[in-house]
C-alpha cells in the first residue's frame, strides 16, 4: 500500500511506501539573526576570556571540527588542553572529575520549536515563569535574555568543572564558590566586565546597542545568534529528497521505510529534526561520575527526575535530534556508545544490551582515578535504571540495521557558514 507523506508547508507531497503513514508537519520556522550580532557572538563563542581561568572556550566543547560537540563520551572542561581525542589533563588546575554528560551537538538549535535544553530538560521556555524561562536559577535569573537559547549558553560558565574553574583559582571561581551567580557583583558581572574591558568587543556592542552597558545577558544573545545562524541544518539530501529536489538512494530509501514504519524509530524521533522534545527511558548505560549536586557522592544519574521530582522520570532523557548524528559520536547522556550502530542496536534490545554493556564502547580520554564503572557494577543500580525502560524489544535483521544507518547517513547537512576565527579581541589561543 502506498501513502503520502508531506514534504513542506505549502503541501509538497511525495509517495513513499511505508507501514504507517508520517506527517512531518509545517517546515521548521528559524531565528534570523542580524549578521553584525552573529559575528559579534561568533568571537564571544571562541574566546577563553568567558572562562574562570581564560583558558576554555564555547568552542572548546562544540568545535565544528566535532560535529559541534567534542568527540569524547565524557569531556574533559576546565584543566585541560587539546581538542576531542587528544584532550588531555593538566597538572596545573587539574579538574575533579569529568564532565558527567556527553557535550550536545548545537545543531537548528535555531529553530523555533527548540524550547528545552540540557540532557534533563532543566532550562526551558516556560511563559508562566516572569522572565518566560523555567532554568535551575529561579527567581535569581536575570531578565533581558532574548530566548531560552541565549540563556543556556551561559550556564556553563557558572560550572567549575566545564569553564569557571574551581575554588580560589580564580575571581569568577571565587564568587561562584560563595554562591555568588547572577547576583550584582556575582560571577555573571565579573565575566561582562571582562568583555567590556576590551576596546574591540565595547566597540560592536555600541554599533549593536549604542549607549547600553555591555551585561551578560547581552553577550549570552550575541552568542544564541551566532549559534542560530552557524548551525542552521537543514539542506540535507533527506530535506531535498522531501522537497522533491532529489531522490534517497535504494538502501536509505529502504532505511526510511524501516524507520518510519516496522522499527518504529519516529514514535520518539518524529518531525522535520526526528525528535519529539521529550524525555524517555531507555536503559541507557550509566558510566562516568553521573550527574549530582555540588557536595553530593554518588554516581546515579537520574536524569529528568531531579527536574520534576516524578518518580516516573526516573533515568529518563531528552529524546535527540538526529540531524548530523554520523558526526556527532558518541551517543547518550553519558556518551556510552561511540559508534552510531552500537547505540541503534542499543535500541532493539534496550534492558538486554543495558545488562551485556561494556566499557570499551566508549570513548574516555585518560583521567587517572577516574571510577567510571561504579554504576555498572552495582546490581541495584542497573536493575533500577532497566525497570525504567520504555522501549519493546524489537526483531531486525543485519540488513535492515543497515539501511536504517544509510538513511540516517541522509539526514547528514554539516553547514558551517563563518566557521572558526583566527584570533579573537581578548588575544587569547582559539582552539582552531
Amino acid at each position: 500500500m502506498r501513502f503520502q507523506i508531506a514534504a513542506t508547508a505549502v503541501g509538497i507531497w511525495m509517495s513513499l511506501s511505508v507501514a504507517q503513514a508520517q506527517d512531518l508537519g509545517p517546515r521548521p520556522e528559524f531565528i534570523e539573526p542580524d549578521l553584525s550580532s552573529v559575528e559579534l557572538g561568533q568571537l564571544l563563542f571562541y574566546d577563553p576570556i568567558l572562562s574562570g581561568n581564560r583558558n576554555i572556550s564555547c568552542a572548546t566543547c562544540h568545535h565544528p571540527k566535532l560535529g559541534t560537540s567534542d568527540g569524547l563520551s565524557l569531556g574533559i572542561g576546565e584543566g585541560g588542553v587539546g581538542l576531542g581525542g587528544n584532550r588531555k589533563l593538566t597538572q596545573e588546575n587539574r579538574p575533579e572529575q569529568r564532565i558527567p554528560r556527553n557535550s550536545p551537538a548545537m545543531w537548528n538549535l535555531g529553530a523555533l520549536e527548540f524550547t528545552t535544553f540540557f540532557h534533563d530538560g532543566r532550562l526551558e521556555a516556560d511563559p508562566s515563569q516572569p522572565n518566560g524561562i523555567r532554568t535551575p536559577l529561579g527567581t535569581h535569573m536575570r531578565p533581558g535574555f532574548k530566548s531560552a537559547l541565549a540563556a543556556q549558553a551561559m550556564f556553563p560558565v557558572l560550572s567549575p568543572d566545564e569553564m569557571a574553574g574551581h575554588y580560589s583559582e580564580n575571581e569568577v571561581s571565587k564568587a561562584v564558590r560563595l554562591g555568588l551567580l547572577t547576583q550584582v557583583g556575582g560571577a555573571w558581572d565579573l565575566i561582562a566586565a571582562r568583555v567590556a574591558a576590551i576596546p574591540e568587543y565595547q566597540r560592536r556592542f555600541d554599533d549593536i546597542a549604542p549607549g547600553e552597558d555591555i551585561s551578560f545577558t547581552a553577550i549570552a544573545n550575541v552568542i544564541a545568534d551566532f549559534i542560530a545562524f552557524e548551525w542552521r541544518a537543514d539542506n540535507s539530501l533527506f530535506d531535498r529528497a522531501m522537497r522533491g529536489e532529489d531522490r534517497l538512494p535504494e538502501q536509505a530509501q529502504l532505511g526510511m521505510e524501516l524507520f518510519y514504519g516496522k522499527a518504529g524509530c519516529s514514535a520518539c524521533h518524529s518531525g522535520w529534526f526526528q525528535t519529539d522534545h521529550g524525555f524517555h527511558s531507555i536503559a541507557m548505560p550509566q558510566i562516568g561520575p553521573g550527574k549530582s549536586a555540588r557536595f553530593e557522592n554518588h554516581v546515579r544519574d537520574d536524569g529528568r527526575l531531579r527536574v520534576t521530582g516524578d518518580k516516573d522520570d526516573a533515568f529518563a532523557f531528552r529524546t535527540p535530534s538526529l540531524r548530523n548524528v554520523t558526526l556527532t559520536a558518541p551517543y547518550g547522556h553519558s556518551g556510552a556508545y561511540a559508534r552510531l550502530e552500537d547505540v541503534l542496536r542499543h535500541h532493539l534490545d534496550p534492558v538486554s544490551a543495558l545488562r551485556n554493556y561494556a566499557i570499551e564502547m566508549a570513548d574516555l580520554p585518560e583521567f587517572f582515578g577516574a571510577e567510571d564503572q561504579k554504576a555498572l557494577l552495582d546490581p541495584r543500580h542497573v536493575e533500577a535504571i532497566a525497570a525504567s525502560n520504555d522501549l519493546a524489544p524489537i526483531d531486525l535483521s543485519d540488513d535492515e540495521v543497515d539501511a536504517i544507518l544509510s538513511f540516517l547517513g541522509t539526514l547528514e547537512d554539516p553547514a558551517v557558514r563563518l566557521g572558526v576565527p583566527q584570533t579573537v579581541p581578548s588575544g587569547l589561543p582559539v582552539d582552531q
